[in-house]
C-alpha cells in the first residue's frame, strides 16, 4: 500500500540532509510529537542516543524480531517505520548494543504509555483508532463492590489455598448470585483492572450482579496444564466451599470458568474432567496447542501435557459446557490453534462466541475483551436493551 503522504521522519531526514542543524531539528521533531509517531496506517519507532545497534523487541507474528532501527545520518536518532493496521495495539521493549555491551528489556524513554504484567512493564504503541475503553477506567459514579480474602484447605492440592472474592455492590445474603471463577486471579486484579471493570459493568446494568473468585495458582505450569488435582480442587472443593460461604445459584448455568493462556487450558481441562458441572467458559488466548502429525509442537517441555490434552480432546471432542466465549489476538502465535478450535467446539453443539483483536498475548488485550465476555455470559438488564 502506498503511503498517503511523506512520513514525518522522512521529512526530518531530508531537512537534515539538506544542511539543517541536526540537533535542533531532532529536538523540534520530538517536541512536537508523541512517540512512536503514528501517521495513518504507519508507526515510526524512534530512539535517541549513542549506540552501535538499536532494536525493537516484540511478540508480533509477522514482523521481524528483532526489528532493527537505522541511524539517521548526522544525528543520534534511530528509527524504523512499519505498517500498523487501524485499531492495533502493540507492546514492545528496546534492546541496544554499545561497545559490545547488550542491554535488554528497556522501556521506551520517549513514550510514557506503559503496560504492566507479572514479568515487568512494556511500552505501548497504539495505532490509529485504538482507544482505552472507558469502562476499564474508574467511574466515580459506580458504587464499588468489595473484595474479601478467603482460605481453604485443599486435599487435592495438598496445601492451603488463598483466594480473593469479589462481592458486588449492594450484596445481600437474601438473594442468590452466579459465580465466576478466574484463573490467575490476582493477575486479573493487578493487570487487567478486573475489579474496576466489574464495578462499572454491574453499575451500568450491563452485567448481572455476580460473585467472582479470583484464584492464584501454585506451580502454574504444572497445575494449569491439564492437572487432575487442580480440576478436582476447582470442581469438588472450591465451588462447594463457596456455596457454603455465600448465597450462590446452585446450578451449572450459573457457574463459569475464566482463564487466559495456560489459565484457559486450566478452565477447559477442568470442564472436560467434570462435564456438566459448569455452564460456560471464557477462554482468552488459551494455549490450545496441538499437533496433527508427530509431536514437534515447538512449545517446549511445559507444553507437552497441554498438547497431549488438546490432541486427545480433538480426537474425541464432546460438549462439556453449553457456551464458550473465546478470544485471541491476531498478533499472537496462538491465533491459528484458537481459530481451529472454534469449529471443533461448535461441531459438538457448544454455542461459541469468538472474537479476534489486533493485539497480542498480554493483559490489556484480555482486559479489553472482558466486557464482551461478561455481558454475554451473565448479561444484565441493560444488555438486553442493547440486543
Amino acid at each position: 500500500m502506498s503511503r498517503p503522504r511523506k512520513l514525518a521522519v522522512n521529512r526530518l531526514r531530508e531537512r537534515v540532509a539538506a544542511g539543517a542543524d541536526p540537533v535542533a531539528s531532532v529536538d523540534r521533531f520530538l517536541a512536537r510529537r508523541t512517540v512512536p509517531v503514528v501517521e495513518g496506517r504507519f508507526a515510526t519507532f524512534v530512539w535517541r542516543g549513542e549506540a552501535d545497534e538499536v532494536m525493537v523487541r516484540h511478540r508480533v507474528v509477522g514482523l521481524p524480531d528483532p526489528l532493527r532501527l537505522k541511524r539517521m545520518p548526522r544525528t543520534d536518532l534511530w528509527w524504523v517505520s512499519i505498517e500498523l493496521p487501524e485499531g492495533s495495539r502493540v507492546e514492545y521493549q528496546y534492546e541496544t548494543v554499545r561497545g559490545g555491551h547488550r542491554e535488554e528489556y528497556l522501556q521506551d524513554p520517549l513514550n510514557p504509555r506503559v503496560a504492566h504484567g507479572p514479568f515487568g512493564a512494556s511500552s505501548v504503541c497504539a495505532a490509529t483508532g485504538y482507544v482505552v475503553p472507558d469502562w476499564t477506567r474508574p467511574d466515580p459514579e459506580a458504587r464499588p463492590g468489595e473484595v474479601v480474602g478467603m482460605r481453604l484447605r485443599s486435599r487435592a492440592l495438598r496445601r492451603e489455598q488463598e483466594l480473593a472474592v469479589y462481592l458486588p455492590a449492594r450484596f445481600r445474603r437474601t438473594r442468590r448470585y452466579p459465580l465466576l471463577v478466574v484463573h490467575d486471579g490476582y493477575d486479573y486484579l493487578d493487570y487487567a483492572a478486573a475489579r474496576t471493570v466489574l464495578d462499572n459493568l454491574v453499575h451500568r446494568d450491563e452485567v448481572e450482579s455476580l460473585v467472582v473468585a479470583f484464584v492464584p495458582p501454585g506451580d502454574r505450569l504444572v497445575e494449569y496444564a491439564n492437572h487432575a488435582p487442580h480440576a478436582r480442587f476447582v470442581a469438588r472443593e472450591l465451588v462447594p466451599f463457596l456455596g457454603e460461604q455465600l448465597p450462590l445459584v446452585d446450578a451449572p448455568r450459573a457457574r463459569t470458568l475464566l482463564g487466559s493462556s495456560f489459565g484457559g487450558i486450566a478452565s477447559l481441562s477442568t470442564a472436560v474432567r467434570y462435564p456438566g458441572e459448569f455452564g460456560a467458559l471464557v477462554l482468552q488466548s488459551a494455549s490450545m496447542v496441538f499437533t496433527d502429525i508427530g509431536d514437534d509442537h515447538g512449545g517446549g517441555p511445559a507444553f507437552d501435557p497441554v498438547v497431549r490434552f488438546v490432541n486427545a480432546y480433538r480426537a474425541r471432542p464432546r460438549r462439556v459446557v453449553e457456551r464458550i466465549h473465546q478470544t485471541c489476538g491476531v498478533y499472537e502465535p496462538l491465533i491459528t490453534p484458537n481459530r481451529s478450535m472454534v469449529q471443533t467446539f461448535r461441531d459438538v453443539g457448544t454455542q461459541v462466541r469468538y472474537a479476534e483483536a489486533r493485539d497480542g498475548h498480554n493483559w490489556e488485550n484480555w482486559r479489553d475483551r472482558l466486557r464482551d465476555a461478561l455481558t454475554w455470559v451473565y448479561p444484565g438488564e441493560q444488555k438486553f436493551v442493547y440486543e
